[in-house]
């Protein structure tokens, strides 16, 4: 099939001080079987060489734009203004973090598939996380699934298919339908637009490694960990979504499971040296959602831990303290 008889995909590369990684990003793209897409490289102000690449590869190929805001921007709302800016031809869109890359065929197999199913409005596959293999679970060879089913899994804690957006692409009507696209508050945003835009439609996955994730200290990730934002973001979608997707008895079953270990958690993280970072998010992301912490029931998962709290009684009586009275 022809290039001008095949849809057009919007790759958006929203970048801050990406320099590192940038090339290998870009030239990814480059190397795409599929030939009919757009690439608006979107700086956010990087005090790096950012910028100065994106330009180079903008000379050398008509088919990529370089935006450089005119002011930073926090991540999320960065993402939001860049997918923005995509074509009103654009019949496909994929994120594509700077850091991160494609497998020459991703947008080959992940358009022919959603072309192949038109109530199909994401499309996913296996990725290559550093060393490993990721969001695996799906049976072969079934490519679609309905969206209620999957996100029923993903709400219940059965599997983990959506990944990040550079494993995903969307019908670009989806974005459109949503000019504040992601929740600029929440940094699991990825997975809860997954969650709305799947009420009415399907989801399909190919069963091919088709990006590459990578992990450093320089990323976002790297705060997800330390912080352990997940379960925060676990609960917000499931707060947000699971009255939709679940019966009320599985609803409230999987709340008091995801409850309990949020609690477990947060009295484990009291004895952590970056425990005021971590207090200060969790609190902030549960009183958004209508639930602030529980001063009890963060003392109850302290004695439900076991003896290793007992047995160092001065610094449980420090942090529980230090936390009680901040």
């Amino acid at each position: 099939m022809g290039t001008s008889r095949r849809p057009l995909v919007s790759v958006i590369t929203p970048v801050y001080n990406g320099a590192k990684y940038l090339s290998e990003c870009i030239e990814s793209v480059l190397a795409q079987t599929y030939e009919n897409w757009e690439y608006l490289i979107v700086n956010n102000r990087s005090n790096d060489d950012s910028l100065k690449i994106a330009r180079e590869y903008e000379r050398k190929d008509a088919r990529i734009r370089v935006y450089d805001n005119a002011e930073h921007l926090p991540m999320l709302r960065n993402f939001n203004s860049a997918l923005l800016k995509i074509s009103p031809e654009s019949k496909y869109c994929k994120i594509l973090h700077a850091d991160d890359w494609l497998m020459p065929e991703c947008l080959d197999r992940m358009v022919s598939l959603a072309e192949e199913n038109p109530n199909v409005t994401i499309v996913a596959s296996y990725r290559l996380e550093e060393e490993r293999v990721t969001m695996v679970g799906l049976p072969y060879p079934s490519r679609t699934i309905s969206g209620r089913e999957i996100c029923r899994a993903t709400l219940l804690g059965k599997l983990d298919v959506f990944g990040a957006p550079s494993n995903l692409l969307l019908r670009s009507e989806e974005v459109r339908q949503r000019p504040e696209f992601y929740d600029p508050e929440n940094l699991h945003a990825d997975t809860e637009i997954c969650l709305d835009i799947l009420r009415s439609s399907d989801f399909g996955f190919v069963h091919q490694i088709l990006t590459f994730t990578r992990r450093h200290n320089e990323s976002a990730t790297m705060f997800s960990r330390r912080v352990n934002t997940n379960i925060a973001g676990a609960t917000a979608c499931l707060v947000k979504h699971g009255r939709f997707y679940l019966t009320l008895e599985e609803y409230q079953r999987r709340f008091q499971d995801i409850m309990r270990d949020y609690y477990r958690w947060l009295a484990k993280s009291l004895f952590r040296e970056n425990s005021r970072e971590i207090w200060q998010y969790h609190r902030a992301q549960l009183s958004k959602l209508g639930y602030p912490i529980s001063r009890p029931r963060v003392a109850s998962a302290c004695a439900t831990l076991g003896f290793g709290y007992l047995l160092h009684p001065c610094k449980t009586i420090r942090s529980l303290s230090d936390w009680f009275f901040r």
